[in-house]
């Protein structure tokens, strides 16, 4: 049996399904129910946040013969076909790949022609930020004055690199990212539905890493399930990740702040040894000081670092170690390592050389001349 990723298996079917975009699904449901459509969308936001689920079901709810408080019902005909994605009312174009002009006077040609059996004949075009200038001037009328059975949908993660005569054409719908709480939400009926076994940390660890992104976070606990067996633990997930325990990133700091270049570089040499990914390790690096950071300077700082109390109070404890502008410089010398480690030939000797520098007292910018 061919299998599904989790991102496929749950894409969302109705506007009610969406995670986290309420403020757009429902401005569209009332436009759907009120019969206000508009001939051109601009969807934009970070990837993987429902851009083309949305487009996607918005298309099926303007031509459902029987939509449910603006949602597509799924069970008419033009649903059906929808479904099964040969409807030929629908027509998703990729701006990355057909980005020419001759690719847009093309479209021009085919909006001429009316849709069969539906209402409208919807244009979803994904990344249209890659579109040439010629194309967009091309678009640029037929995108003002398109037929009355037209509706163009343009969803791109880099929207200010639309020209401003496209964007004045368009209704603007700008998503978020999604929340931490309801990121946990989703993998909980995901697991919970799919019969398998969970630490309630994993799953928030798998949230965190996700970023935001909804197809990221079931990307993520794809892998998960794949390398777990039976009940997923808060390990596996950072085994999978390549990330370091909050430990091991207490300890590394505790050593910089006593000044121990033995300890510190004895220390490289066990998480080296585990096979830690080097980049994936500076990155972390970075974030703690970041999290310390947080500690000391909001009142209630685990309302934004979503830490377990375990993990939280490690943190807080070694915040009062640290005064800002260290941290601050901490941030800037582990973040702006991270491109090095992924390609130099020697990380560990990086790594080695940039922690003892910071040890030393040097700031990120002495760190990154030297």
């Amino acid at each position: 049996m061919e299998h599904l990723a989790l991102y496929r298996k749950y894409r969302p079917s109705t506007f009610d399904e969406v995670v986290g975009q309420s403020h757009i699904t429902q401005a569209l449901k009332n436009q759907i129910i009120s019969g206000n459509i508009g001939h051109a969308y601009l969807f934009t936001g970070s990837r993987g946040i429902g851009k083309t689920s949305i487009a996607r079901i918005f298309a099926r709810a303007v031509n459902c013969q029987n939509p449910k408080n603006g949602s597509p019902c799924g069970e008419c005909d033009t649903c059906q076909k929808l479904a099964m994605q040969n409807d030929i009312n629908v027509i998703e174009i990729d701006a990355a790949s057909n980005n020419r002009v001759d690719d847009v006077r093309e479209l021009r040609e085919k909006v001429k022609f009316l849709p069969v059996d539906a209402k409208f004949k919807v244009y979803i075009i994904d990344e249209v930020h890659m579109l040439t200038d010629s194309a967009f001037n091309a678009l640029l009328k037929t995108l003002e004055e398109p037929p009355k059975h037209v509706i163009f949908i343009l969803a791109t993660t880099e929207a200010h690199k639309l020209p401003a005569t496209i964007l004045s054409r368009c209704t603007r719908f700008d998503f978020r990212l999604v929340s931490l709480d309801e990121l946990t939400g989703l993998l909980q009926r995901i697991f919970d539905g799919e019969g398998i076994s969970y630490d309630d940390e994993a799953l928030k660890a798998i949230a965190v890493a996700g970023e935001g992104s909804v197809r990221d976070t079931l990307s993520i606990a794809d892998c998960v399930i794949a390398y777990s067996s039976g009940k997923v633990t808060l390990e596996q997930v950072e085994s999978v990740l390549g990330s370091t325990d909050e430990k091991m990133l207490v300890d590394f700091y505790r050593l910089l702040n006593e000044k121990d270049a033995g300890g510190l570089l004895e220390l490289i040499n066990k998480i080296d040894g585990e096979g830690k990914n080097m980049s994936v390790l500076v990155k972390d690096l970075s974030k703690h000081a970041r999290n310390l950071l947080v500690c000391r300077s909001c009142k209630n700082p685990n309302d934004i670092l979503n830490m377990s109390e375990e993990s939280f109070s490690l943190v807080y404890k070694q915040a009062e170690s640290f005064d800002e502008k260290t941290l601050i410089s901490y941030m800037h010398a582990f973040g702006g390592a991270e491109n090095e480690l992924r390609y130099t030939s020697s990380p560990r000797l990086l790594l080695e050389t940039l922690a003892l520098s910071v040890m030393s007292g040097m700031s990120g910018e002495e760190v990154k001349k030297n």
